[in-house]
């Protein structure tokens, strides 16, 4: 599901459903049962098929939940089985036929729904043979019109043709099958082997090597068309797709990358698509899914993915996607454009990666079986915002793309039978420096940021999705708190102040013009890990149009995170200021807003307060007694103003959600100024107002920004060579010193990633430490 074009599968169904149950019920085209064929599958290779049929249909494990997604599924599939024309023209009048990809995606997505909810025991439409001639002819009609044919051209989005489609069009075929004959499989699947041919190529580029989630699909792709054709070349040709055997392992989708950038997985636990867009929270599940897929469909056949290839699959849950879901929904910060997508919120992506995770753990035995387990189970037990088992519509919150709400129940219904335990949250501090991402848990909140550099782009904008992105690499500090577990997914991106998001240091006038993937001129962007619970990390950040340029930090702890920023200048003449908080309240939310114990308005300004605290959300230290401006506003917006995508587009329905913002006022054309605060998620009154003693910022310009914590630790981010107390360094990096249980211990990075060797004095020694080609990771030294 990768590449610059790229659909929606949930929102290709949407559109009309509604309206289009009125629509009158056309002649059946029945055909008696005693007129059905035989299986047209080969029975050496039908398993693999009756596998991806369970992917689309479920097992038929009775449940209450079950019972009410499915009468979710009835009501989509009925409107758009009722509006179906299958006598001449388009299928439905809001989807015209001819060339191009703009209508043709939402076609397949339409009669899959039809077809899957026929082949899905108790469904309305389950078993029908009216239903089913209507597929039959539904699909001959799109075939015959060249809609999707071996004659088709590729016009618009290669996703499209190579991926996309063939996708669907598996998905009703496995669930139809049986009902078809051999001559007509055949040739409803001679599209998907012109445009899918070669798992390993871009069909319409053959000089494009897939990589990622793209080769995933294809791999998956090849090994089901492969088997409802009978064809044992084309099955091994995809699996061995997936390792990239013809390619010498080059493009594998689990190999393991040791370098900055480049699509896939990496040695620290990154995953990156289009070279330089952090993805762990989209293509990567997609690959993730696609390998379970793969794995489920093969398992007990001679072509089962190899076990080195299960293992590695197994290993990255905990390793690249855990550390990113917080109460069963993705972070922000890895999910790239698709943050614009209504249909594909952090919990319905979330709902993804549970989905693949639990199809994987069927397929795991021993502690892997109790680690994947135990991850599903925790994300299900904890999303109280968007339960997994009550699917209030098959567009949203329903596991896939590939599990469709039903088998998602299912697997996970019997996954939980067993017993098995949720996994425990664990604090951790992790640093991904080859996607310049990092992580911060505790027991209660999480934290990540949205930050770029020379490696990794300040956003992703293309086929006119994300059109609001442009800050979200500019330092973004995303918080993730126990009593507001939708506070991402509840409209916030279509409502939110894009030019004021949490952390950011922006400027007043117009954004910048949006671009696909802008990298930013500076290489520093990184920190260190000190322990489980503490770290530091750094942005050297200049604006998108080069006026605005600033030092940043942000010190992590178990209570919140020190916020320090310098040399904050700007040549362009408009207002600059720096984004504390702006929290979704939600509709007509609310929450009260406290500065030193005074309740504050709507709109106030705060002039010099020490601290500050809304009600249920967390409190804010202000270390310099800085001016703040709060805010308590309605906003409104529509998911169309931030997606305009073809085949992805939002609905023009307007939402408006409550905000409460908080901003630090630089004025204009400043030079070199700064600020100091501190975040405390989930504080309450008592705990702010305590916390104020518990740092002591040492230093706060723009060659190195410090903090002292309450045990005598130093956190500190240099810019440049320098010093601070005890501490001096050759060159840029973030550096802590404390002491353990086995005496003082030095924590280095390079976050520049470009030194060879880093020389830091601490009290009079000087220790010279290796950082070349460690890409941004903590190196520890005993002192």
């Amino acid at each position: 599901m990768s590449g610059f074009g790229h659909f929606d599968r949930r929102t290709a169904l949407r559109g009309g459903a509604a309206a289009a149950a009125s629509v009158a019920l056309t002649t059946a085209l029945a055909s008696p049962a005693s007129a059905r064929p035989a299986s047209s599958v080969p029975s050496g290779t039908s398993s693999i098929v009756t596998g991806y049929r369970e992917l689309q249909t479920g097992i038929d494990r009775s449940s209450a939940e079950r019972t009410a997604a499915l009468a979710n599924l009835d009501r989509v599939a009925k409107a758009y089985h009722d509006s179906m024309t299958v006598g001449g023209g388009p299928l439905w009048k809001d989807l015209p036929l001819g060339p191009g990809s703009e209508f043709t995606t939402s076609m397949y997505a339409r009669l899959r729904a039809v077809a899957v909810n026929w082949g899905t025991p108790g469904g309305a439409l389950a078993g029908d043979p009216a239903v089913l001639a209507r597929i039959k002819a539904a699909l001959e009609l799109l075939y015959t019109s060249d809609q999707y044919s071996e004659k088709t051209a590729e016009i618009g989005n290669w996703y499209t043709y190579e991926i996309g489609i063939p996708l669907y069009l598996l998905h009703i075929l496995a669930t139809v099958a049986d009902e078809l004959t051999q001559d007509e499989l055949a040739k409803y699947l001679k599209p998907v082997l012109k445009f899918s041919g070669n798992p390993n190529l871009r069909t319409n580029n053959p000089s494009v090597v897939e990589t990622g989630a793209n080769r995933a699909d294809k791999s998956t792709i090849s090994i089901v068309s492969g088997a409802m054709l009978g064809d044992v070349e084309r099955i091994k040709r995809g699996v061995g797709a997936f390792t990239d055997v013809e390619g010498g392992g080059a493009a594998s989708v689990i190999a393991r990358l040791h370098r900055a950038a480049g699509d896939g997985f990496h040695t620290d636990g990154s995953f990156l698509q289009h070279d330089s867009v952090p993805y762990p929270g989209h293509y990567g599940i997609v690959l993730l899914t696609a390998v379970a897929s793969a794995i489920h469909v093969t398992k007990g056949t001679e072509f089962a993915l190899p076990a080195d290839v299960r293992d590695a699959a197994y290993a990255l849950v905990s390793d690249t996607f855990a550390p990113f879901v917080y109460a069963g929904a993705l972070m922000e910060s890895v999910r790239g454009r698709f943050l614009s997508r209504q249909g594909e919120s952090a919990h319905d992506i979330g709902h993804q990666l549970t989905g693949a995770v639990v199809l994987l753990a069927r397929s795991a035995n021993g502690k892997r079986k109790e680690e994947l387990g135990g991850l599903a189970a925790k994300w299900i037990t904890e999303d109280t915002f968007a339960p997994y088992l009550k699917i209030p519509d098959p567009e949203r919150f329903a596991p896939g793309p590939d599990l469709v709400g039903i088998p998602g129940i299912e697997f996970a219904q019997e996954l939980l039978a067993t017993g098995i335990r949720p996994t425990r949250t664990v604090a951790t501090h992790r640093v991904f420096g080859q996607q310049d991402r990092m992580v911060h848990i505790t027991e209660g909140w999480s934290a990540s940021l949205g930050v770029a550099s020379t490696r990794i782009s300040r956003y992703e904008s293309i086929n006119s999705m994300n059109l609001h992105g442009w800050y979200t690499g500019d330092g973004s500090l995303y918080l993730f708190l126990p009593k507001a577990k939708g506070h991402f997914t509840d409209a916030y991106w279509p409502t939110v102040d894009p030019l004021s998001l949490p952390g950011t240091t922006t400027k007043s006038g117009p954004p910048p013009k949006l671009e696909s993937v802008p990298l930013t001129s500076k290489d520093h962007c990184g920190g260190v890990r000190w322990d489980a619970r503490h770290g530091a990390h750094a942005l050297d950040f200049v604006s998108q149009d080069g006026t605005l340029t600033a030092r940043k930090s942000w010190f992590f702890t178990p209570s919140g995170v020190l916020c320090l920023g310098a040399g904050i200048t700007d040549t362009s003449g408009d207002l600059v200021r720096t984004t504390i908080e702006n929290r979704n309240l939600g509709e007509n939310g609310s929450g009260a807003l406290l500065a030193d114990g005074r309740l504050v308005g709507g709109s106030e300004s705060l002039r010099r307060k020490r601290w500050l605290h809304l009600e249920k959300v967390g409190g804010y230290v202000l270390l310099d007694a800085a001016d703040v401006t709060a805010l308590r506003e309605d906003r409104t917006g529509t998911w169309r103003d931030i997606d305009k995508g073809a085949n992805t587009k939002g609905t023009t329905v307007p939402y408006t959600r409550r905000y409460q913002k908080l901003v630090i006022e630089h004025g204009a054309k400043p030079s070199n100024a700064s600020y100091a605060y501190a975040v405390l998620p989930a504080a309450s009154v008592l705990e702010t107002i305590a916390s104020a003693w518990a740092w002591r910022v040492r230093s706060n310009t723009a060659t190195v920004q410090a903090v002292r914590l309450w045990d005598a630790t130093l956190l500190a981010n240099f810019f440049a060579a320098g010093s601070v107390d005890e501490v001096s360094v050759s060159g840029p990096a973030s550096v802590a010193l404390g002491r353990t249980r086995d005496g003082w211990q030095l924590a280095v990075s390079d976050p520049t990633q470009r030194q060879d060797v880093l020389r830091v004095t601490v009290r009079r020694k000087t220790f010279e430490v290796p950082v070349k080609d460690t890409f941004g990771a903590t190196q520890v030294v005993r002192v």
